[in-house]
């Protein structure tokens, strides 16, 4: 995941909130500030312990379905604080159980743990050395996401939690998701593509009883300390794509005995991009399509029967997204079979509705917020990133957000981003993220 926020965009918006944008609380806050001020001491208190997690976590970064240690340390961290564990949940994943003192509601908090087939080349002393298989090919794998981080402050947030059991009215469930980033899966021989990450998890039983969901994102495209967020559309769902073009191979030199799939791929780029410029109603929720990979021949005088491109539609309306993705295969059909070639379309394996936040929910978890960062709460433009977070919000209200923590001393409009070999971050907002989840969760148990 990117927060794919443009610089000018994002210092508009502060310009124009002055600075921040805190939205008046439609309801009382629930958590008081003698609550807030145990949450805090709390977390505080755990800040080397995070600090600790996240390197180690950074130092061994797992790909999409295969965060064996990683889960093997959140297990061993949530049995230690006497929660009731559940591993294996949806693949690699893990739920730990808080159960309050006195009764009432449950909530759920996740944090997602894959690591990107990236080679890090950030010089820190626990950089990523580390290696795995994707697709069939040994590459280098790097947390350049900040997945290490969010590990990290739901641990912190799970044991500052587990000291207040006996205060807390209901329960708390702690996801650890792998596989968010998509695992490398593919269709059987049905046409079904099987479930991964928060999908799998939620088949799994993983918000079973659960009535809310909390979820964060580290980005280097805010200031450090400072959360973004807005109610509705905050994340634009994704649909990865794929295209042959069938050709009829032939010599280079002899172009009119052969069907070139190269020059009909190339003229489905150029006509993929009039569908969100020429079609799409942009003016109602934006879109984007892009074809990042193509693939086909093997030498500079041969024309080949086909050609493979990979790309994504993004979207923020689910209307939208369906009628995008009929006028992608018309499109990509239509150019194709006009020189007499032929195009055959795919979507998936990846596919993640849009991340929207609930107005209701959002509202009324805004308090807490603004108290856990100290007012540092800003309204942000849409990202067109994607995440799987949105399975969830499928299922129960579910609040998503940002936490700028670009690398200390960086200036955020010049930050390294999120999926940059380069991407670090400010550590210092391990116990700022971990506290405003752990205020997150109380409040919403609290609040009537």
């Amino acid at each position: 995941m990117r927060l794919s926020l443009s610089t000018s965009s994002l210092v508009a918006a502060l310009a124009a909130s002055g600075g921040f944008w805190l939205t008046t609380p439609v309801a009382a806050q629930a958590l008081d500030a003698a609550g807030f001020k145990q949450i805090e001491t709390a977390v505080d208190a755990l800040a080397p312990k995070m600090v600790a997690w996240r390197r180690d976590i950074h130092e061994h970064p797992e790909l999409s379905g295969q965060e064996v240690r990683t889960a093997r340390l959140v297990a061993e961290h949530l049995r230690k604080l006497g929660m009731e564990v559940q591993t294996g949940v949806g693949g690699t994943g893990v739920v730990g159980t808080l159960r309050g003192g006195l009764p009432g509601k449950v909530v759920a908090l996740r944090a997602d743990m894959d690591a990107l087939p990236v080679e890090e080349k950030t010089g820190l002393a626990f950089a990523s050395k580390q290696k795995a298989t994707y697709l069939g090919k040994e590459v280098p794998v790097m947390h350049a996401c900040g997945h290490d981080a969010h590990v990290a402050m739901l641990m912190g947030a799970a044991e500052a939690l587990a000291g207040l059991r006996a205060q807390l009215p209901g329960t708390v469930q702690f996801i650890f998701q792998p596989a968010e980033e998509g695992a490398p899966v593919v269709a059987d021989a049905s046409g079904k593509v099987p479930s991964f990450g928060a999908k799998a998890m939620i088949e799994a039983g993983a918000l079973k009883d659960v009535q809310a969901i909390y979820g964060l994102h580290i980005t280097s495209n805010l200031p450090s300390g400072v959360v973004g967020y807005r109610s509705g559309p905050l994340m634009a769902g994704s649909d990865a794509l794929t295209i042959h073009v069938d050709g009829r191979g032939g010599h280079g030199s002899s172009p009119w005995a052969a069907v070139d799939p190269v020059v009909a791929s190339s003229q489905v780029v150029l006509g993929l991009q009039t569908i969100v410029s020429r079609q799409l109603n942009i003016s109602k929720e934006p879109a984007v399509i892009t074809i990042g990979s193509i693939q086909g021949g093997t030498r500079y005088n041969i024309i080949p029967d086909s050609v493979e491109m990979m790309g994504t539609l993004r979207t923020f309306d689910e209307e939208m997204r369906e009628d995008a993705k009929k006028r992608i295969v018309a499109t990509a059909e239509s150019i194709a079979a006009s020189s007499g070639a032929k195009a055959r379309v795919s979507f998936g394996p990846v596919a993640y509705p849009v991340t929207t936040n609930p107005a209701k929910l959002t509202e009324a978890s805004l308090p807490a917020l603004r108290e856990a960062l100290g007012g540092k709460v800003m309204l942000i433009p849409k990202v067109s990133g994607s995440e799987d977070f949105s399975e969830f919000q499928k299922v129960v209200p579910g609040f998503f957000y940002f936490l700028g923590a670009p690398q200390k001393g960086q200036d955020f409009a010049k930050a390294p981003s999120n999926h940059s070999p380069l991407f670090d971050l400010d550590e210092a907002q391990l116990p700022v993220g971990a506290r405003s989840l752990a205020a997150l969760a109380v409040d919403f148990l609290k609040r009537p």
